[in-house]
């Protein structure tokens, strides 16, 4: 039995940009679901997607992408059938650690200098990668006219969700398998070292030249890596 890949979107993005990566991942016959990420806060976001967790029978592969590795790292905790974790140029925050605070431990990144706010109602502030900077900031390696489209399909991520600590992760106890950009803006190269190193990774690909929206720009390495996570899965 093949086990069910479960794949999580980060901010500034939605389901379908992991269309590419679910293409490959079909083709090899794996079910797949693209769950939804709120991306309101990191507590009720891995509470949506620990409820379609509960849904899969069967092994499953959780994988995030950014802001969704934060996600997947809380949602998959008491979930014994979650056998692997594979982090998309993803956030693995410890336990209180926020994606704000663990990105701001390591130079490099440029993604505050992009975003514009819209303020709420209710207090909050959700945050856009300017339309005229998704490009260069987001995904650079692709074309233009499929960058500015998904400018303006981006969904935004809430403040919330930016400064809210991290329950303990899953990382801890399921095996993980870390791909990330050399070229990533928005989550500094040296942070990814980091997480993968702090988090014991079984394999660690970094790609050379790319930005932070691999599953659009790398979709075939983002699969690949995916692919070895689920061939451990028996």
């Amino acid at each position: 039995m093949k086990p069910t890949i479960v794949l999580v979107h980060g901010a500034f993005a939605e389901s379908a940009s992991w269309n590419e990566v679910t293409q490959r991942l079909l083709t090899d016959g794996y079910p797949v679901i693209a769950a939804p990420n709120p991306l309101r806060s990191l507590s009720g976001d891995a509470a949506v997607v620990s409820s379609i967790l509960a849904t899969v029978d069967g092994p499953v592969v959780l994988v995030g992408h950014s802001y969704g590795g934060a996600v997947m790292s809380n949602a998959a905790v008491g979930h014994d059938h979650v056998k692997a974790l594979v982090f998309v140029a993803a956030f693995a925050p410890e336990a209180g650690e926020s994606i704000g605070e663990l990105s701001g431990k390591f130079p490099g990144g440029t993604l505050g200098d992009t975003l514009k706010e819209v303020p709420l109602p209710d207090g909050t502030v959700d945050l856009y990668i300017r339309q005229d900077r998704y490009h260069q900031q987001f995904i650079a390696d692709v074309p233009a006219v499929r960058a500015a489209l998904d400018a303006v399909a981006q969904r935004p991520l809430n403040t919330t969700a930016l400064n809210e600590g991290s329950g303990e992760p899953a990382w801890k106890t399921v095996p993980s398998w870390f791909v990330y950009p050399e070229l990533d803006y928005n989550i500094p190269l040296e942070a990814h070292r980091f997480m993968a190193e702090r988090a014991g990774a079984r394999e660690r690909v970094e790609l050379p030249g790319a930005s932070h929206a691999i599953p659009a720009s790398e979709p075939a390495a983002v699969a690949g890596v995916i692919l070895q996570a689920a061939a451990s899965v028996v």
